[in-house]
């Protein structure tokens, strides 16, 4: 996953890593998580303004292929029954019939939807390497989190809101024009979490998927990748790189830019003392914009000289269950956290970690959610959150 700011080079930065994936001899699918997709564009395709080849992967070279998803295709395939609940929703509401379908496209289906094909494509081997062009921060977020939000919502309210909804759809339609989703509704969201099933794992397992961070050497960006590298580790995701886009190359002699190469200097060592011990691949501004298969190719020797790109540069895991002195410890890799910036609710059988607008459900053992007794530490890098005492006020430990 390439992933950062938006503006950084993130798209032309992946594609790059495509190309040098693919002339390797990996056969290599870089798909577009972005809604605005540019992936054609950055390969110099011809091709309409609007056209994503109905949403389907299309080769681009030897061994490699691009992939922009279509919604309105995606809406077909995947959303059907719940797509016609919402826009009929929006319809009984006075709104136009058209406009109705439009705003029943959610935030989340387009995500949800390359979730659907990632997952697909790892089970089924279709690629030996799957590149993803992240949108910004964001965005980004609410993708890795849809997996663990999809399975908290079947598992907690979908059975319970279900079986509420049969009972009084029959008297509501006597006293109520807003229709009440059928069951048909509850099956498409149903299949569609069975079809996700295994997705968490492909993305958190650090063997499998890692995350590349593009920035650039400027005080905001570099704060943004920070908070987007914390977010990432709190969704148990391992980051193994940071490519640092858009360097002044050091034989520049124009004098303009002498405040931009000396303030570009003071960052990249910033950026080494931020991000270590994750390797930081430095790239320089390229004279032109990197626009086609060999323009991409030159990018790709830029970025990695002789690495292979699909090798692992760092796999740490972010989270560590284990015992220590009789107590049970959730170890957390959470670079730049502090104490006032984290909040911890325990509940009866998970723990939830929220830090700023994001949070994450951590699902305890049976033996472990006995425990009454719950307090938390930073150590360094790391968040440690420590079960120890009574057990339901029956057992000590």
């Amino acid at each position: 996953m390439f992933a950062g700011k938006g503006g950084v080079g993130k798209t032309s930065i992946a594609s790059a890593t495509g190309v040098k994936a693919a002339e390797a001899g990996h056969k290599t699918l870089i798909m577009s998580l972005d809604i605005a997709h540019s992936l054609s564009d950055v390969f110099a395709l011809d091709k309409g303004l609007t056209d994503k080849n109905r949403g389907m992967p299309v080769k681009v070279g030897d061994r490699l292929w691009i992939q922009e998803l279509d919604i309105n295709e995606e809406i077909q395939s995947n959303w059907g029954d719940v797509h016609r609940y919402i826009a009929s929703l929006f319809n009984t509401s006075g709104l136009d019939e058209i406009l109705a379908e439009e705003l029943a496209i959610l935030p989340g289906m387009e995500e949800v939807s390359s979730l659907l094909y990632i997952n697909r494509y790892a089970q089924e081997g279709d690629f030996e390497l799957i590149i993803l062009d992240c949108a910004p921060t964001g965005e980004s977020l609410r993708f890795i989190s849809i997996p663990t939000t999809l399975e908290w919502y079947i598992r907690k309210i979908f059975k319970i809101e279900r079986r509420v909804v049969s009972y009084i759809r029959p008297l509501a339609r006597r006293f109520y024009e807003v229709p009440l989703p059928e069951d048909d509704y509850f099956r498409a969201l149903k299949d569609l979490f069975v079809r996700l099933e295994g997705i968490d794992k492909i993305l958190t397992d650090p063997a499998v998927t890692t995350v590349r961070l593009v920035t650039n050497p400027e005080k905001m960006v570099l704060k943004e990748t920070q908070r987007i590298f914390l977010y990432f580790s709190l969704y148990k995701m391992c980051v193994d790189a940071v490519v640092m886009n858009r360097i002044l190359p050091a034989n520049l002699e124009e004098k303009y830019f002498d405040d931009w190469k000396e303030s570009q200097k003071r960052y990249l060592k910033l950026a080494e003392e931020y991000f270590s011990p994750v390797p930081i691949f430095s790239v320089n501004l390229f004279k032109n914009e990197p626009l086609g298969a060999e323009s991409l190719k030159k990018l790709g020797a830029n970025i990695y000289g002789e690495h292979d790109p699909t090798q692992h540069f760092f796999t740490e895991k972010s989270y560590e269950f284990h015992h220590e002195d009789g107590q049970f410890l959730i170890r957390i890799r959470l670079p730049f956290l502090t104490k006032e910036e984290v909040e911890l609710n325990r509940l009866p059988e998970e723990i939830v970690i929220r830090i700023g607008g994001f949070k994450r459900h951590i699902l305890l053992p049976r033996y472990v959610a006995t425990y009454k007794d719950v307090k938390a530490k930073i150590d360094g890098n790391h968040l440690n959150i420590i079960f120890g005492g009574k057990k339901d006020g029956k057992q000590k430990t």
